[in-house]
């Protein structure tokens, strides 16, 4: 045989030999643990809460083979059993396109809790929480709290972090229990009454005022003093939550009193 031949017919075999052979494992390492930074803190800086407008099994499915998924489920059963589908130092898909007090891409930075809840079974009819629901969630939230240090104004509804899309957890989420028990924020109603009163009397904020009202609480919305509407879905996202008894996107003297009320202490005198 030539030797060119030779050579190639050799270089062939060796090609060959070279891919059917199982490649060497990486050599492997160690990290010691001895010592920890105490300049850190955790990821988690918002709580929020959904409702999966599905049942038990539907929901499980949807939040552990879908393409969402949230850290934890509760059911809506007599004794609610608590989920954990994504540990809480991970990245779930819950919120979507979000911001909240100008943070967009929420997924990056919180939690996110899901209710088991019909949600919405006609334009004015809702899906009630039970009560032992709601206290698995409000043990929940309290350690998830102490665990990631979640300031109150961070436990969150779907609807306030995407209000151009979202309505959960909805009108009938009680959130003024939650306040009572430590867990997001509430108005007090004393304030609320007086600036309503006034409000209904001196004339109601401008839209350009209103929208900064809400911006102030951590909500998305522009500053243009047009008020379209993209800012009557933030002021129902607003009303689902602080005067569920009329969410039509209006702007009254008690909405406008309770909006107010809401305002830090530097900003609310009038």
């Amino acid at each position: 045989m030539p030797k060119h031949l030779l050579y190639s017919a050799l270089l062939g075999l060796s090609l060959l030999v070279s891919a059917c052979s199982t490649p060497q494992s990486v050599s492997s390492y160690s990290v010691n643990t001895d010592h920890e930074a105490t300049s850190q803190s955790s990821r988690v800086r918002q709580l929020v809460i959904h409702y999966t407008s599905s049942p038990f099994e539907d929901a499980l499915k949807t939040l552990t083979q879908g393409e969402v998924s949230s850290h934890y489920l509760i059911t809506d059963a007599s004794q609610p059993e608590i989920y954990r589908l994504v540990d809480d130092n991970r990245r779930a898909w819950h919120a979507g396109l979000s911001e909240w007090h100008g943070q967009p891409d929420i997924n990056t930075s919180s939690i996110g809790i899901e209710l088991v809840n019909a949600g919405r079974l006609s334009p004015n009819e809702w899906a009630s929480y039970t009560p032992a629901q709601i206290d698995a969630l409000i043990a929940l939230l309290q350690d998830l709290v102490l665990q990631h240090n979640i300031s109150p104004e961070n436990i969150v509804g779907h609807s306030d972090i995407a209000p151009q899309r979202k309505v959960d957890p909805g009108p009938l989420f009680p959130w003024e229990q939650l306040a009572q028990a430590g867990l997001g924020i509430w108005f007090d109603p004393a304030t609320a009454q007086h600036f309503g009163d006034y409000y209904a009397a001196e004339g109601l904020p401008s839209a350009l005022d209103t929208q900064v009202l809400l911006q102030n609480l951590g909500y998305s919305i522009s500053t243009d003093g047009r008020w379209d509407q993209a800012s009557r879905n933030v002021l129902i996202a607003f009303q689902m939550r602080y005067r569920p008894a009329l969410y039509d996107g209006m702007l009254d003297p008690e909405t406008a009193g309770i909006l107010r009320a809401l305002q830090p202490t530097s900003a609310n005198a009038l």
